[in-house]
């Protein structure tokens, strides 16, 4: 007995992630004379496990009863939708903080651009101050030649001077007029006096220079401390863009992470709530309690108010009780007959609307066409050929049907309860139900059944019916006024 008791134990664990330590776990309760929970339980206490070992199993919850399944699913779907909205507001906080890294990154780059701008016109006014106070050297040089060449000139000159100043008065006689004399000695003076202009002039042009040779020696040094500076403030913005960066690179593998998790529980969240709703099914037309569990399970899928969704059906075919009563005789013409009497119905499917896209439906499923029931024409105003719970006509059914298989995992028919209450959702959710207000819906409803007059009597017997079922869900009871409209069809 305990051989099968383990055997049975390991099958339930082996698919998932702790399934060997479960299994060592069995063991020691099996060993201590403890008998394992049925096949398809989890063992763990913990939800977060419970959750993950069923939404990577492909059986669901097998050996448990459909009511327990149901609240497990329940809590699994909504422990997911909660982990799911957990991580939007995360990723919304993560991607708040790489707006701030990024802002932060690209200040900085700005001002490491500035400052390299700032730098090189730096190294550029010392090299042209460096150019500058060579220039002004050879300046100097050639003024200090000029002095000592203007220092010369004055020697020479005074030098004449002495010189006729000590000649003998005969010498003077004997060599000539004593004009001339006197001529010379004024010449001599006057060129020393504008030797020593320029002399004086010259000694305060390299005074200038030397001055303006100093300046621009301070203001090499001090654009070289400047720079050196800058480039020092460049090199930390450069440490801090950096690891600005690499703060920017761990957020974003976080944010990355963040988003997969998020995918992944959405997706284990999907696949719960399919497990649900295949939970939540019948086959045949449903009990008001059954179509409430539906309704509910499709409301997982679909964003609408389970109520408002029964209402519609229990106005279009009172909860699948009424889905017709004709059948297709000509799939060349769309022509049928009442099923009851035989009688023909020459406008059942309407030839270029809606003939072709029945055809391809029942095809699809393996449906026999011409004994699968249609809804007969009102008047011969209306076509007829409405298909199952939901009523959709067939070219309409036709546009739900890639959404229909991608949501439900396979190919959806308009006959089978769970697949036309789901249509019917996604269908009144493309109309604005799924903003859940009485406003959204009553024009949801309006436009399910087309427009003008008829259309505004529909909305408001739709909105009667879903103020009756929603009493129903959140008190279970209902005034004999509604339970006529609803469960009298």
């Amino acid at each position: 007995m305990k051989k099968y008791l383990l055997f049975n134990c390991f099958a339930i664990t082996r698919s998932t992630a702790t399934g060997y330590i479960l299994l060592l776990s069995v063991m020691l309760t099996s060993l201590a004379g403890f008998s394992c929970l049925p096949a398809g339980r989890v063992f763990a206490d913990d939800i977060g496990t419970q959750c993950a070992a069923i939404s990577e199993s492909t059986n669901g919850c097998p050996n448990m009863s459909s009511a327990d399944c149901k609240v497990l699913l329940q809590k699994c779907a909504d422990y997911y939708d909660q982990q799911s909205a957990q991580l939007a507001q995360d990723i919304t906080k993560t991607s708040a903080q790489k707006n701030t890294l990024q802002s932060a990154i690209s200040k900085l780059k700005n001002k490491i651009s500035s400052l390299e701008a700032d730098i090189n016109q730096g190294k550029i006014m010392v090299k042209d101050l460096n150019i500058q106070i060579s220039d002004t050297q050879v300046s100097i040089d050639k003024t200090t030649a000029d002095i000592q060449d203007s220092q010369a000139q004055i020697a020479a000159i005074l030098q004449s001077v002495y010189e006729e100043d000590q000649k003998p008065a005969f010498v003077i006689l004997f060599e000539g007029d004593l004009s001339d004399f006197f001529s010379n000695l004024a010449y001599l003076d006057s060129l020393n006096s504008q030797v020593s202009n320029l002399l004086d002039t010259t000694k305060n042009l390299k005074s200038y220079l030397s001055g303006q040779q100093v300046k621009m020696s301070n203001n090499v040094d001090q654009l070289q401390k400047t720079v050196a500076l800058q480039t020092l403030q460049k090199k930390q913005n450069e440490k801090d863009q950096q690891q600005q960066n690499q703060y920017l690179k761990l957020t974003e593998e976080q944010y990355q992470q963040q988003l997969k998790d998020k995918k992944d529980a959405e997706a284990k969240a999907t696949k719960i709530k399919s497990m649900l709703f295949q939970v939540a099914g019948v086959t045949q037309a449903p009990t008001f309690g059954q179509a409430i569990d539906i309704a509910k399970a499709v409301a997982n899928l679909v964003p609408i108010r389970p109520a408002f969704l029964l209402a519609v059906l229990s106005q279009e075919s009172a909860l699948g009780k009424n889905v017709g009563s004709c059948l297709l005789t000509d799939s060349a013409t769309g022509a049928g007959k009442r099923k009851s009497s035989g009688a023909a119905v020459p406008n059942l499917l309407k030839p270029t609307r809606d003939l072709q896209p029945y055809l391809n439906t029942v095809a699809s499923l393996g449906r026999d066409p011409y004994n699968s029931i249609l809804s007969c024409p009102i008047s011969s105003r209306y076509d007829g050929g409405s298909m199952g719970p939901a009523q959709f006509i067939p070219s309409t059914w036709v546009l739900f049907a890639d959404r229909l298989k991608s949501l439900l995992g396979q190919t959806a028919d308009p006959w089978a309860i769970k697949d036309s209450f789901t249509a019917s959702a996604l269908y009144l959710s493309d109309l604005g139900a799924s903003a859940q207000t009485t406003s959204a819906e009553s024009t949801a409803a309006y436009h399910y059944n087309g427009s003008g007059n008829m259309a505004r009597v529909y909305s408001r017997s739709v909105m009667t019916r879903a103020n009756c079922i929603q009493t129903f869900i959140d008190s279970s009871t209902m005034t004999s006024g509604c339970q006529s409209l609803i469960l009298g069809g």
